[in-house]
């Protein structure tokens, strides 16, 4: 693997570090850590790497790593810069023959996300997006259980995803999560609903295996001064008449991470909090209530095959990040020997749920504008 940016003072440049190596399925080999040369370099120390292999800039790090023999070069990278850094080395990696995993959202726009996923499809190489939410077992077990009609025609979704991080202007501290996720000319044209939103999102898709046709969002900035959302409830349309409600804030005052989401079939509902991951609570219409746990028995083989440890030892935010990487490895050392990966590890976001996720930021920004209101997805 070869990282682009993930330096110093980086947050989720560590948490991708760490997710990759939790399994030795993946060596980190070089990188471009920063936009700062000597930062990339001083970065590249920092994680043991040769002097020659820490690169000033993703442009020569692409373009030199290609020139290098098959057995030692890169065999993919890992985006983990700010949103409008995504699209630049992804598009030169695929150009150059390199897989791809990038963090979420996809790029900046989408122009970008459009012609990232005709790159994708022409080049046929693999391509994750960190989704991270999707790697959890009770997630995939949820996934399965609507998937085999376990809780009936699925009727109604709830998804919300409240943080109470920048419920004052934090920005203007120097923080430096804050600043660029505040910041249009780097984060896009959304801020709560493009840094959390896409993930309910996402998760709402891929937990129902239905997509949103329509929504209807109330979009709002609560910090005075600040110029991106942080604050939003939509109402959601999926396809085969299910309804929703999305709500995300990063002005919820007390909240840490508490994404959640609930989904109701004619037979039963699914809870499941990600503050308490191992646990899957199910609601039958006409008998008590489960309660699913990780690693216990009798559960799908999606759920099984992404547990590491015995019930009742925790696995949380880092194993389901690697769940990603992992599947992404399997897959790519398949390939690269002729084979073809067993279908339970084809399971990791793509770049399609990348441009979704694009296509919510734009939909649901458009929507808050606008006093009609309902637009179509």
């Amino acid at each position: 693997m070869g990282m682009v940016g993930g330096g110093r003072g980086a947050f989720i440049g560590g948490v991708h570090r760490m997710a990759a190596a939790l399994d030795g399925e993946i060596e980190l080999v070089c990188g471009a850590f920063s936009s700062d040369p000597e930062k990339s370099r001083l970065s590249g120390e920092d994680f043991c790497l040769p002097p020659s292999r820490v690169y000033g800039s993703y442009q020569e790090m692409i373009s030199k790593e290609k020139r290098l023999p098959e057995s030692e070069r890169m065999d993919f990278i890992s985006i983990v810069t700010p949103n409008h850094v995504h699209y630049g080395p992804a598009k030169m990696a695929l150009q150059n023959g390199f897989h791809v995993v990038c963090d979420k959202p996809l790029c900046f726009n989408m122009k970008e996300a459009r012609f990232l996923e005709t790159l994708v499809e022409q080049t046929g190489l693999l391509f994750a997006l960190t989704h991270n939410y999707t790697g959890y077992p009770m997630v995939k077990q949820a996934r399965a259980m609507v998937r085999n009609g376990d809780i009936g025609q699925v009727r109604k979704i709830v998804v919300e995803y409240p943080q109470g991080w920048l419920s004052t202007k934090l920005e203007d501290s120097g923080q430096k999560q804050a600043d660029w996720r505040t910041d249009p000319k780097r984060s896009g044209i959304a801020g709560a609903m493009g840094d959390i939103g896409t993930h309910a999102e996402n998760l709402a898709e891929y937990i129902t295996g239905l997509k949103i046709t329509e929504l209807c969002a109330d979009i709002s900035t609560f910090v005075e001064g600040r110029l991106l959302d942080d604050d939003g409830n939509v109402l959601l349309h999926f396809d085969k008449g299910a309804k929703g409600i999305l709500h995300a804030s990063q002005i919820s005052a007390g909240e840490e991470n508490n994404l959640n989401i609930r989904v109701y079939g004619t037979r039963a509902g699914l809870q499941w909090f990600q503050m308490e991951p191992n646990t899957l609570y199910v609601k039958w219409l006409d008998k008590p209530m489960e309660v699913l746990r990780t690693g216990g028995s009798g559960l799908y083989e999606e759920a099984a095959a992404h547990t590491r440890i015995p019930a009742g030892h925790p696995e949380g935010y880092l194993e389901a990040f690697a769940n990603i990487y992992r599947n992404f490895a399997f897959c790519l050392r398949a390939r690269l020997e002729g084979k073809e990966a067993p279908a339970v590890y084809h399971d990791f976001p793509s770049v399609h749920d990348g441009v979704r996720g694009m296509q919510f930021i734009e939909k649901v920004i458009a929507s808050g504008k606008s006093k009609k209101k309902w637009v179509e997805f």
